[in-house]
Parts: structure tokens; sequence; C-alpha cells
């Protein structure tokens, strides 16, 4: 959980503000998934948080919901151009990464 926040922070994810009136905070919680490697048989727990999604409102919280995602067939062109070109492929693995854009509305959070 403090690499998380440590993370959150590093990336400017948030501003720490006083709630505007009128406005609401949303909730959140953390969510703890275990994390098994090959070298410990000690599991690790991956801390991430995450809003409370159902308590917002489409027009005032939100104004279009996505997801990004690749598509199997994208993979296979990558590696098929690879193959062919005789191209070397590298993988990253990559602790923390934001795929989200900037968000155009104002979200507080408690």
């Amino acid at each position: 959980m403090h690499e998380e926040m440590q993370s959150l922070h590093e990336n400017h994810t948030y501003d720490l503000v006083n709630l505007p009136k009128g406005r609401r905070a949303l909730k959140n919680k953390w969510v703890y998934r275990p994390k098994t490697e090959e070298n410990n048989s000690k599991p690790r727990f991956k801390a991430r948080l995450v809003v409370k999604g159902f308590s917002q409102k489409k027009g005032i919280d939100f104004e279009e919901i996505f997801s990004p995602v690749v598509k199997m067939s994208s993979i296979q062109v990558v590696l098929s151009l690879a193959a062919s070109l005789n191209l070397k492929i590298e993988q990253l693995d990559v602790k923390t990464v934001f795929l989200h854009g900037d968000l155009e509305e104002e979200i507080y959070m408690e």
C-alpha cells in the first residue's frame, strides 16, 4: 500500500484540496491481490486504490466509460512483422502503469 501511495504521489495523480461547496467526494477502498513469485514461497500483496464507481453519477462525475485494451490480432500482427523482418522482441515488466488520460471532469475523492 505504501508503494502504491508513493507511486500515485510521484506521478502527480492527485492534488490535495478542500472540497468545494456543492460538490461531493466519492468514497474509495484498497483492493489487495496476492502476488506469488517463483523464488519466494511467501506471497506478497499488490495494493490498488480504487474509487467506488457505483456512487458516481453520469454527467456529474463522468461523461463516458471506456477501457483501453489490446486485441489479440494486434499482438499477432506485431509478432508476425517482427518474425518476418528478423527483429528482436523485448518484454518489459512495469511495476505501475497509468493508462488513463487527463480527465475533463473534476473528481473529488475522500
